[in-house]
């Protein structure tokens, strides 16, 4: 696709979006789905392969894949925490298994006092996801240590913010997510140390709390892990395009999205219908591997397209905004592992070598073949540094082997 064809067609979808001559619901919801994908709009520039299998048969044959590759299927301990807006926010608690006997020992009491708490390891999705997406990690570690999944406000099972609701509808910030992940650490695990988790948005979600509350890292926090994140300057990201499909993009985007944002029933319908084209931008904007699992691939669809328009749009100027790199010294006393995809197209690994600069002493690892969702295309990888994190930091004996957890084969261990 030329440069001036991607501008284009940029600015045909915003056209569209705001109900231009030109626009149509079909448009609209292409528009939709490229902005729910890349997080900017940036899907204008991808080229699409043609289908060569009829509709019909492509609809069964996602059927098909939902059911053999129960991805997202696990569950735990259910619980609410309320954030500082009143927005319920949903984790689940997936604890030490007393049977196995392979969570971490604790030390023996004296005097008749109790054992000290666990270390809990707190798991914060990106945007457009939800508690799910660490599937293969939470496989692996279950019932080895204890653990904590939420869901960002206005993802998964969590309420749409409150800010967010009403005629106001004041657009999200990081530090309002920093404030939630402390309120979610205060109810599901207000004693003990705490190991915190973070893909993408849920890194920065990690920085903000971090800036705002640094005496909770001092005092609470042993471990760190900074998955396909970003401390800042998002606005320089080209997502893979062209010069001119990358300007067109940040020229128009703002009015795509309020456009958008309000209207949902239509942008949705036209998600709907362009199922197909959704599914390749998936896989471009997620994966980098040609052999990515064909059920994974269909599990992070479905991840993303759970993600409403209004609630996309409400919370892509955050990004635009975000600068994190003052709040990352306050995990310079703890080990720390930062981790991505080298051929990340939403957070480029060169934001990971970032974070990583800002902390000298952290791990860095870069996996090869990989893309925005590393812990879904290479789950052994993941797993295995998470693991290695843990361990450093005495969440779980050094003997345990996680490995054969983390892998696609086996989807409901």
């Amino acid at each position: 696709m030329s440069e001036s064809s991607a501008g284009d067609m940029v600015s045909a979808a915003a056209e569209a979006a705001a109900g231009g001559t030109g626009g149509t619901w079909r448009l609209a919801g292409i528009a939709g789905t490229a902005i729910g994908v890349v997080a900017a709009g940036a899907a204008a520039g991808v080229a699409i392969e043609r289908l060569t299998v009829g509709r019909g048969m492509r609809k069964k044959a996602r059927l098909a894949l939902d059911s053999t590759g129960p991805y997202g299927a696990l569950r735990g301990t259910p619980g609410k925490a309320v954030a500082d807006d009143g927005t319920e926010l949903y984790f689940e608690v997936d604890d030490i298994d007393p049977e196995t006997g392979t969570g971490a020992p604790r030390r023996r009491r004296l005097f008749g006092r109790k054992a000290p708490a666990p270390v809990t390891v707190v798991f914060s999705h990106g945007y457009c996801l939800n508690q799910d997406s660490w599937h293969f990690q939470r496989a692996a570690l279950r019932g080895l240590v204890r653990t904590v999944f939420w869901d960002q406000r206005s993802h998964g099972r969590s309420a749409r913010g409150a800010a967010q609701q009403g005629p106001d509808r004041v657009p999200v910030s990081i530090d309002q997510l920093g404030r939630d992940l402390g309120a979610v650490v205060a109810e599901a695990a207000p004693e003990g140390p705490v190991v915190l988790v973070g893909h993408s948005m849920g890194g920065m979600t990690m920085m903000a709390l971090a800036g705002q509350f640094p005496e909770f890292v001092r005092d609470r926090v042993v471990g760190a892990a900074f998955v396909g994140s970003s401390s800042g300057k998002l606005g320089e990201v080209n997502f893979g395009l062209p010069v001119a499909g990358v300007n067109a993009v940040r020229r128009v985007l703002p009015g795509v999205l309020k456009a958008l944002g309000s209207q949902t029933e239509l942008v949705e319908r036209g998600r709907r219908a362009t199922a197909d084209l959704f599914a390749g931008l998936i896989k471009r904007y997620s994966f980098s591997s040609k052999d990515v699992d064909p059920a994974v691939a269909r599990f992070a669809e479905r991840l993303i397209e759970g993600t409403p328009i209004d609630v996309v749009a409400e919370f892509y100027p955050a990004f635009t905004e975000h600068d994190k790199s003052g709040a990352l010294p306050a995990f310079k006393d703890v080990p720390v592992l930062v981790l991505a995809g080298d051929r990340d197209l939403i957070t480029p690994s060169s934001h990971s070598e970032a974070i990583a600069d800002l902390l000298p002493d952290s791990e860095l690892v870069i996996v090869p073949d990989a893309g925005h969702l590393v812990m879904l295309e290479h789950p052994e990888v993941v797993t295995d540094r998470l693991a290695d994190l843990l361990v450093r930091v005495g969440a779980v004996p050094s003997a345990t082997n996680v490995g054969s957890h983390g892998s696609p084969a086996q989807p409901g261990t």
